[in-house]
């Protein structure tokens, strides 16, 4: 049975992106971004919402050639792993093992989980929180990002409440630190619940 990874690059302060939707502040050295792919290389298949698909299929047609290691390494992560996209407005997705979905079925997502023999992530706030309060994500990995925004697209949503367990961290040199959270059963999805 495969685990849900919700994992996120964010700012101090819990943001995904400023308010104006810029995430530049969150982009990756060379050190961060080799880990980052460490954690990928281990999911199978990677559910996205819109909006960080949107972002994400660059990757498709990016030309690495050039770019560091860890960029290249990426790109091939990316394009290999299988992807589903959960959206209504979406018309199509044409990245290379991508499915779409126009709705987030919870007990689809849970026999997911149960016929996977590797990991499963979840990207994009809005499609995680769904999956948070339905009990189906496993652990939180956050990227904490030594910067403050002040406001934006929250990394968590409003009035979730979970036990966790600090399983890792880690402290780049850049002043990134990792945390690895399990989430402890019973408090998954509970509103008001922790």
């Amino acid at each position: 049975m495969g685990r849900l990874i919700y994992t996120c690059i964010t700012s101090l302060d819990g943001y995904v992106a400023d308010a104006d939707g810029n995430f530049d502040w969150s982009m990756p050295d060379e050190e961060v971004h080799a880990f980052v792919n460490d954690l990928e290389r281990n999911t199978g298949t990677q559910l996205y919402g819109r909006g960080l698909y949107e972002v994400m299929a660059a990757w498709e047609t990016m030309d690495t050639a050039s770019e560091p290691p860890a960029i290249r390494d990426y790109a091939a992560i990316w394009k290999g792993a299988a992807k589903i996209v959960f959206s209504r407005s979406l018309l199509s997705a044409d990245t290379s093992n991508t499915r779409l979905e126009r709705d987030f079925d919870p007990g689809a997502v849970r026999r997911l989980k149960e016929e996977s023999g590797r990991d499963l992530s979840i990207g994009g706030p809005l499609l995680a929180a769904q999956a948070l309060r339905a009990g189906l994500v496993d652990e939180i990995q956050q990227l904490l990002s030594p910067v403050v925004v002040g406001g934006g697209k929250p990394f968590l949503p409003d009035g979730l409440q979970l036990s966790l367990e600090l399983l890792d961290e880690r402290r780049f040199n850049n002043g990134v630190v990792f945390l690895r959270y399990g989430i402890l059963p019973g408090t998954a999805g509970r509103p008001g619940g922790g």
